[in-house]
């Protein structure tokens, strides 16, 4: 799959997240050489058992959308920390106790970390690309 597909599947789970109220919103870029299975983590938090399935349950309702499945889902009846996996990226969505205890943050700390605007701006930047590219073939037809 293509960087800025993975990209914006990226930005649309984070979206996702954003608007079920997830805290604490964390975006690692993990590094090719480093024994990552995955191109990005995407963590996030909830406050209680509802909203972490809310938030998950928001994630793939948005990704099905673009006819995007996870491939495995765990966690979820117990919602202390549900874990998407898309293959190139994993969405994980934790209880605040749990995020504590596992701190994926620290045990992949040679992560590029990212915030959503990072991927935004990549989004914003291709759009604009875009449209130069549309006006100048509009130019070279007249």
């Amino acid at each position: 799959m293509k960087k800025n597909d993975v990209k914006r599947q990226v930005s649309e789970a984070i979206s996702a997240c954003q608007a079920k109220k997830a805290e604490q919103i964390t975006i690692l870029e993990l590094e090719q050489g480093s024994g990552a299975f995955t191109d990005y983590f995407v963590i996030c938090s909830g406050t209680n058992p509802r909203q972490i399935q809310a938030i998950s349950d928001e994630v793939e309702d948005r990704l099905e959308r673009s006819r995007l499945r996870p491939t495995h889902v765990e966690g979820y009846r117990q919602a202390e920390w549900v874990l998407l996996d898309y293959v190139d990226f994993v969405v994980h969505v934790f209880s605040e106790k749990s995020r504590r205890f596992y701190d994926l943050e620290r045990l992949w700390k040679s992560a590029k970390r990212l915030e959503p605007t990072d991927l935004a701006q990549s989004k914003s930047r291709r759009l604009r690309d875009q449209h130069s590219t549309t006006k100048n073939q509009r130019l070279k037809r007249t």
